[in-house]
């Protein structure tokens, strides 16, 4: 990967619980100088989900969720403030094509750091792990795991490995059903369409805890891997990735993570692996 220098760190005052979101140049502004944490841009497109209750959700004008908090947080570190942030849909099949087009700066949308990935683009964090495990519904006593998948339908989101995971090592014979988003599973998964939904568990508690989902789904309960979630940046962003560590780092030391984790997932009985949370990110390549 091609490493570049960038300006130094621009460290905000100190604000509420709900900080700003993750720092990046400026729109249209080249990337190949690493200037996405120099801080003081017009603006800083952040890249989320909008469709996972509990992580990254879009109502009208507002955007809630555990990336976008964190993200918020973030960005404030780098010295942009809230209105500075603009948010950016980035779904799972699109993630790499937004940061090597830029079209973002930085993404936050349930990003699982792996190898593959590290060749197209780089990662901060991680700034979570969660675990891939199953939603079904509530009167489903049949699934209790992915081997009992053989034969089922399954959803997943398109461009998400969770799926195709469980095919190659837990059920061969499982259906694989793509949607573009999981409240579009979620919405299969109600009619009967699939048998069950799969991705994070903390996603899959959000999915659950949502008032139009209230009473109809549960999560199995029985996690199968661990899925580290990163912050996407354009190849060649050593000195970004460092500074969105160290605030990361800052994060979960001041006690910030914890209580994002907790607001966001309220009500759902979900509660992350403490043996893998907080984690402590990683050293930038």
């Amino acid at each position: 990967m091609r490493k570049h220098t960038m300006g130094l760190l621009a460290i905000a005052a100190a604000s509420s619980l709900v900080l700003s979101a993750c720092g990046g140049a400026e729109p249209g502004e080249p990337t190949g100088d690493d200037t996405a944490a120099a801080g003081g841009g017009e603006t800083i497109r952040i890249g989320i989900k909008y469709d996972q209750p509990g992580l990254g959700l879009q109502e009208g004008d507002t955007f809630t969720g555990f990336d976008t908090d964190v993200a918020r947080y973030v960005a404030d570190k780098l010295g942009y403030a809230e209105d500075q942030i603009e948010w950016v849909e980035t779904i799972s099949a699109n993630r790499e094509t937004a940061l090597q087009n830029d079209e973002v700066d930085m993404i936050f949308a349930t990003y699982s750091i792996n190898d593959e990935r590290k060749e197209l683009i780089d990662f901060a964090g991680p700034y979570f792990v969660a675990g891939q495990d199953l939603l079904v519904s509530v009167d489903n006593t049949d699934i209790t795991g992915p081997e009992d998948l053989e034969g089922k339908n399954l959803c997943s989101v398109t461009g998400s490995t969770s799926a195709e995971n469980i095919k190659a090592e837990y059920a061969e014979g499982v259906q694989l059903v793509e949607r573009p988003g999981y409240a579009d599973c979620a919405t299969a998964l109600a009619s009967g369409a699939v048998d069950a939904v799969t991705t994070d568990d903390i996603i899959l508690a959000g999915l659950a805890a949502a008032e139009e989902n209230a009473g109809k789904f549960k999560v199995v309960g029985n996690p199968f891997s661990e899925e580290r979630y990163g912050v996407g940046l354009p190849d060649g962003s050593t000195d970004t990735c460092e500074e969105v560590n160290a605030a990361i780092t800052e994060m979960i030391e001041d006690g910030t993570w914890e209580e994002l984790v907790t607001a966001n997932t309220e009500g759902t009985g979900y509660v992350p692996n403490d043996e893998l949370n907080p984690p402590t990110p990683d050293e930038c390549e």
